[in-house]
């Protein structure tokens, strides 16, 4: 038995996890914001629920929106900013008295998604997350890549490629920068876009929906998004060359973009042919989680 969590910005969900992949056990709660001493008790008592419900105990996973520095052995890069500077595992092994295993969010996604999802019997699967923020993952040989550095598969940090003179500089980041693909690969910057061009304000499920009432501007927005994310995903094919590439967040249930963006990554990728996979994720939301369980794999 594994317990996997989700640490999300609004939720915390925890499963029980058996070795055939089974869920034996869930419970979701809403996540404390700004206090780190309320969101730890929130995760032991998580788990204390899981573990009970299934009625057996287990290593403990955690999928985190940031990463633990090599450096410190503390939380770094996480949006959930109250986590910074905590040495969270070695808080959530003491309070539960479990080994805990933490990962960065997309990791897990990525993770799941290799193991017994969309990317199941590939040797190199890439997960882009792509809802509120936009992050992604590496998994080799079952093997989710952290690197020296603990940032592999930060791909939305990096800017925006081969940009278009009206992409430039780029919106500002909350990392400081400009032009990071996050601030257009994003939901939110789907949705800024839209608005800085058209001056509407719509979320993204709305934009979707204009364009398929026949509004020209939601369409141009959508296919702007659609090119961006075509030179986005052209560099990690020709950086990492991955077997599948697995989408996941709010926008991956947009199924155009499995029929667009292939058509549009090959006037990028430096290779005479593209016969990489642009999938959708199996396990939906479920996917962070199961991951983090994972992080533990069967015995």
């Amino acid at each position: 038995m594994r317990i996997g969590i989700d640490l999300g910005g609004t939720k915390i969900e925890a499963i029980a996890l058996d070795r055939d992949g089974a869920i034996r056990a869930r419970r979701r709660v809403p996540a404390p914001r700004g206090d780190y001493a309320a969101t730890l008790t929130a995760l032991r008592d998580l788990a204390q629920a899981v573990q009970s419900e299934a009625g057996a105990t287990g290593p403990i996973g955690v999928g985190i929106p940031g990463t633990i520095s090599p450096a410190t052995g503390l939380i770094k890069n996480a949006n959930s900013v109250w986590l910074i500077g905590h040495p969270l595992d070695r808080d959530l092994a003491d309070a539960t008295g479990r080994p805990v295993r933490l990962a960065n969010d997309a990791n897990c996604f990525a993770l799941s998604e290799a193991s017994d999802g969309a990317g199941a019997g590939h040797a190199v699967v890439f997960g882009a997350i792509l809802g509120t923020g936009c992050g992604s993952g590496i998994v080799v040989d079952g093997r989710a890549l952290t690197g020296p550095n603990a940032i592999a598969g930060e791909w939305g940090h990096n800017p925006l490629p081969w940009p278009q003179p009206d992409e430039l500089p780029g919106p500002l980041c909350y990392c400081g920068k400009r032009g990071c693909q996050e601030t257009f690969l994003s939901g939110t910057g789907l949705e800024r876009d839209f608005r800085e061009q058209t001056g509407r304000d719509l979320n993204g499920a709305a934009i979707v929906a204009a364009s398929e009432a026949g509004d020209a501007q939601a369409e141009a927005a959508l296919q702007r998004y659609e090119h961006r994310l075509a030179r986005g995903l052209a560099t990690i094919l020709n950086v990492v060359d991955p077997d599948v590439v697995v989408l996941g967040g709010g926008l991956s249930n947009l199924e155009r973009l499995y029929r667009n963006v292939p058509k549009l990554w090959g006037a990028f990728v430096f290779s005479d042919t593209v016969s990489t996979p642009l999938v959708k994720n199996r396990h939906g939301d479920s996917s962070g989680v199961r991951g983090a369980a994972w992080l533990w794999p069967p015995e």
